[in-house]
């Protein structure tokens, strides 16, 4: 897959999309400039930041699976940087929520649920929040890319939680209940 076809997509899918929340909103205004500056803004080296898919993940028990950053030391969704061969943001979003919770079978809505820009050690992440369902008995494995996963209440979650991702649970409770 070309870079050039990943960029297409997130243009596309985030032209088109009905933002969750008046700051999602404005976080898909400021994306779409960034993705003025061409297929680059996908990739870690474009310096004002840069496109990144991430998922919630819900257990077929309502509990929801966030991670204890590696780097960061904070609990959050998983997901992260796109690579050279996604074609898709709901493509890499699927690959990176595979890769780091361990569990097949995965079954994501293609439709953003939220978007968040935040600095992250490596610059901005620019990153587009996506719904992951998890198969009955999915069992996930820790990644070399964080401490922990761990199932969590939407009403019992760990701290520290990194920055938007209360945000992001109400956006995932809503498009659940609609589900």
């Amino acid at each position: 897959m070309r870079r050039s076809d990943l960029h297409g997509d997130a243009v596309r899918l985030l032209t088109g999309w009905a933002a969750t929340s008046a700051e999602a909103d404005e976080a898909r205004r400021r994306t779409l400039g960034l993705l003025g500056d061409g297929p680059a803004a996908m990739t870690r080296a474009h310096q004002p930041g840069h496109v990144t898919a991430s998922t919630m993940i819900a257990g077929a028990d309502g509990r929801l699976l966030l991670c204890l950053h590696g780097r960061l030391n904070m609990w959050m969704q998983v997901g992260g940087h796109c690579e050279d061969g996604d074609g898709s943001l709901a493509g890499a979003a699927l690959r990176e929520a595979t890769e780091e919770s361990g569990i097949a079978g995965l079954t994501l809505d293609p439709d953003p649920i939220d978007l968040h820009i935040h600095r992250t050690p490596c610059g901005f992440h620019f990153d587009v929040r996506f719904l992951a369902t998890a198969p009955a008995g999915a069992a996930e494995q820790v990644s070399e890319e964080s401490h922990a996963l761990g199932w969590f209440a939407p009403d019992a979650l760990p701290t520290p939680l990194a920055d938007g991702v209360v945000g992001q649970v109400e956006a995932a409770l809503k498009r659940l209940a609609q589900m």
